[in-house]
């Protein structure tokens, strides 16, 4: 009788380790770099705010080179936020687990704060759009990118908040980052288009339960067997390699929006995006260059004169209310604060009003509810909002380098090509969500790409008369 031989099942071999996975493996055996680096940007970020508001007003033969004041100006808006934005947009939420100061200082105050569970009304999602409106209007009444005090009272005031809400809350987690920081919600839109992210293996995670009990130190409260998404994840590498299913891996950027179900959309990051981070910021970076913000400012303070009433074109106002330095001849009227809020509310309501009518449009022409598909398409609309923020904010880059002397004759070409690609990632990111969503007509999923084209031709819009009209 013959023999069977014994089979031996070979063991899968062990795929190498990319250099990406190699890279967060390496943030976390070198967490104590990071930490220096984080304890740096602090001392860095604190001087940055404090010293220039106990300085006197640069004079008008100062710059960049010789006057701290017009230094830290440049640094906080002309380089470091623009290039927060862009960091966002290329490596994920970065900035958030390895560099932001207000994140490091909440955590340590955690960690040796009251401990209390975050309360149910903290964790509120509409907490992002709010702060994020809320702070942009009130920095642009307090003119925030031109004076020091401004400075330290937004962004001091938003440091202390952090710190205090971290002394308060949580055991050594990022409350304030996961719930009430002013641009929390903006990069958690931004990194869903990021082309690298810590990818979760959910079988791994759940073979090695047994063998690795050991949670995750997430600071910002994620739950890391389910993480499917890098918007809330801060990229700090302390869970790469964790029961070897957690790896920082490659994706083709927008990946996560193209495969996001319309049930998944959220109503608050819609309408940050949509009212937000488009609609406020394009009203905040208009207003100041707008000939209707002029000429209707002109004509009310024309028609108070005429019926002797003074009471809105006094400047009295605090510093701290409105914009008042007469010693650098720039003070706020009660009517020019009025003016900057309503134009900044009309600006965020019509544009707003106008994309949302589209999106609800083309939401009516698929399957499912109509408002959940507006929200759903109004995520192919971040790169319109992303590139948008990094084009305003750039605008005071442009003017202190301009105010050194350098001229920039290509800066309208990029500033073209910039709104071009965003237009066209929107436009691609929305095609690729449409055509793999199942059950829609191929004409009403071309129907729909026509109304997204025609919400994005709103977005385009204003900047065009920014940057080439005004």
């Amino acid at each position: 009788m013959k023999m069977e031989q014994p089979i031996f099942f070979q063991p899968a071999p062990v795929q190498p380790a990319t250099r990406l996975q190699r890279l967060g493996d390496a943030m976390l055996r070198h967490r104590g770099l990071i930490v220096a680096a984080q304890w740096a940007v602090v001392a860095f970020y604190l001087a940055l705010v404090t010293v220039p508001a106990f300085l006197p007003l640069p004079g008008a033969s100062a710059s960049v080179l010789n006057n701290l004041t017009l230094l830290a100006q440049f640094m906080f808006w002309g380089i470091w936020w623009p290039f927060v934005i862009v960091s966002t947009l290329a490596l994920g939420r970065v900035w958030c687990g390895v560099f932001c100061p207000e994140g490091t200082l909440t955590e340590l105050a955690s960690r040796h704060g009251l401990g209390r569970p975050v309360p149910r009304w903290l964790k509120w999602g509409g907490w992002p759009f709010a702060a994020f409106v809320i702070t942009t209007v009130y920095g642009q009444l307090v003119s925030v990118y031109e004076y020091p005090k401004a400075v330290l009272l937004v962004l001091g005031g938003s440091t202390v908040a952090a710190v205090a809400v971290g002394f308060v809350y949580g055991k050594g987690k990022r409350v304030w980052c996961r719930h009430l920081c002013p641009v929390s919600g903006v990069f958690a839109l931004l990194a869903r288009l990021a082309p690298v992210h810590f990818r979760v293996d959910r079988e791994k995670w759940d073979a090695a339960a047994a063998t690795h009990p050991a949670p995750v130190d997430c600071a910002p409260l994620l739950d890391m067997r389910r993480m499917k998404s890098g918007s809330q994840c801060h990229m700090c590498g302390r869970c790469s390699g964790q029961r070897d299913a957690v790896a920082l891996a490659p994706r083709l950027p927008g990946a996560e929006v193209a495969n996001l179900k319309p049930a998944e959309a959220g109503a608050w990051e819609a309408r940050l995006l949509v009212f937000g981070i488009i609609g406020t910021a394009v009203g905040a970076f208009q207003w100041s260059s707008s000939p209707w913000f002029v000429m209707i400012k002109t004509r009310i303070a024309e028609w108070l004169i005429e019926r002797d009433s003074f009471a809105l074109l006094q400047d009295n106002a605090p510093w701290w209310l409105l914009t008042h330095y007469p010693e650098a001849n720039d003070v706020f009227t009660w009517l020019d604060g009025i003016g900057v809020l309503a134009y900044i509310c009309a600006t965020a309501l019509i544009l707003g009003g106008w994309i949302t009518l589209w999106l609800r449009l083309a939401g009516a022409l698929l399957p499912g509810s109509t408002k959940q598909n507006a929200h759903w398409l109004a995520y192919a609309l971040i790169p319109m909002g992303g590139l948008g923020v990094f084009l305003g904010l750039s605008s005071l880059t442009v003017t202190l380098i301009k105010a050194e002397g350098v001229i920039m004759p290509w800066l309208p070409e990029v500033r073209g090509a910039l709104l071009a690609l965003a237009a066209l990632w929107s436009l691609w990111l929305g095609g690729r969500m449409l055509f793999a969503l199942p059950g829609a007509s191929s004409a009403a999923r071309l129907t729909t790409l026509v109304c997204l084209s025609t919400a994005i031709g709103g977005v385009v819009l204003p900047w065009i008369y920014l940057f080439y009209i005004w």
